[in-house]
């Protein structure tokens, strides 16, 4: 065992992410646990290693006891998320009333840029981001203008306005679709940073809609500022969920948010789109707000572990790859670079090393050379995962 692993034991409190192994983890029958071969050690998609948080389990089983596997209704969800803010951010501002549940993060987003910009509208992104951001958004029709991050993984204002000019010339109602924190690279936006976002959308008249997914998983230390909450972001949307932080992708249900001034906006929202989340994902997430603090408490505890752990680990197996430690997520976007293994290295750890990680060449400019990491899974799992990366050398 590594020394850097033997450090991490006794850790106080139940840590989620070392409660199954890997001989429970392979009878998963989801994306991650059965895309690739038995032989290969999957640590890509954002799926979580762990049970499902108590609080949550004993929901759903409650409502499929009494039969309440009906269609979603009511404010709970709003609500939770409301008072969850409160507790986490200081942000009292998540008006109930300014809120609409739809069916996941991505649909979630398509719908507000719906109801923002045209067909045919740009949308700005912050390139190496989310693959879906891309693949979403020109399946709608909508062209993408780029606004690279910096070296340090941050939004650059320069570069931003650069973007915002070329979107409005395009002419039309553009977007910026703001990931925050940022997947992939774990950046948590600062509030001067983000009011020097609002204040430059406002400027160029562009829209702002936030995917706010990986709020709930900061690291210690990190404090997430939600977008609507800075001067300016008033005309702007958000998409929350606690899909990410309890692991509950399979369990559909996000809720979208309208600052003061797009609360017009957000009532033009279809009434259809609320027959797309689950009623069993609704009542899921909700608990998971309500009740299931604790747990991710002793989850974050867990990430901040494995982000320490990996540090050791490269240094001492791979002191080649650069990572700078996120600020949020439970992802690693790790720089391979002067590995010499290609654009494309997920690649060749996948049929070298039989680890399967996400090639940073989805992430859009800027992911060339890199690959992404998750890391909510065991120590032992992460251990395992550097040493077949390793072996490729």
């Amino acid at each position: 065992m590594d020394d850097a692993l033997k450090d991490l034991t006794g850790t106080r409190g139940v840590n989620p992410l070392r409660q199954l192994s890997l001989e429970q983890l392979r009878q998963r029958t989801s994306m991650k646990w059965t895309t690739y071969q038995d032989d290969v050690l999957p640590l890509w998609v954002a799926e979580m290693d762990v049970p499902v948080a108590e609080p949550i389990a004993r929901a759903i089983h409650s409502a499929v006891e009494r039969g309440d596997t009906g269609y979603p209704a009511g404010t709970a969800y709003a609500e939770a998320f409301a008072d969850f803010a409160a507790r986490r951010w200081d942000w009292d501002d998540l008006a109930v009333e300014r809120t609409a549940i739809v069916p996941d993060v991505m649909l979630g987003i398509v719908e507000m840029l719906k109801l923002v910009s045209g067909h045919g509208d740009p949308v700005v992104v912050n390139c190496p981001v989310y693959p879906p951001f891309y693949q979403f958004i020109r399946n709608d029709g909508r062209p993408v203008v780029e606004a690279p991050l910096t070296e340090e993984g941050r939004i650059d204002l320069t570069t931003l306005e650069v973007a915002f000019r070329k979107a409005t010339g395009r002419g039309g109602r553009p977007v910026y679709l703001l990931c925050s924190p940022h997947n992939p690279t774990g950046t948590v936006h600062t509030a001067t940073e983000l009011t020097d976002v609002a204040e430059l959308a406002r400027r160029y008249a562009v829209r702002v809609v936030a995917d706010e997914i990986h709020a709930p998983l900061v690291a210690a230390g990190t404090a997430f500022v939600p977008y609507l909450s800075v001067p300016g972001a008033e005309n702007s949307l958000s998409v929350m969920s606690a899909s990410k932080a309890w692991n509950l992708a399979g369990l559909k249900a996000a809720l979208a948010i309208a600052g003061p001034e797009a609360a017009d906006d957000l009532a033009r929202l279809p009434e259809e789109v609320s027959h797309g989340p689950s009623h069993l994902g609704v009542i899921a997430h909700t608990a998971a707000l309500r009740e299931g603090g604790a747990w991710l408490d002793s989850l974050l505890a867990g990430l901040d572990e494995n982000r320490h752990l990996l540090g050791d680990l490269l240094s001492t197996h791979l002191p080649a790859v650069r990572c700078r430690p996120g600020q949020a997520t439970y992802l690693a976007w790790l720089d391979c670079r002067k590995l010499a293994l290609g654009n494309d290295p997920a690649a060749v750890f996948l049929e070298r090393g039989r680890i399967a990680l996400n090639s940073g060449m989805a992430f859009g400019p800027g992911g060339a050379g890199f690959v992404r990491m998750n890391l909510a899974t065991s120590p032992e799992i992460l251990a395992e995962g550097i040493r077949r990366m390793a072996s490729v050398l």
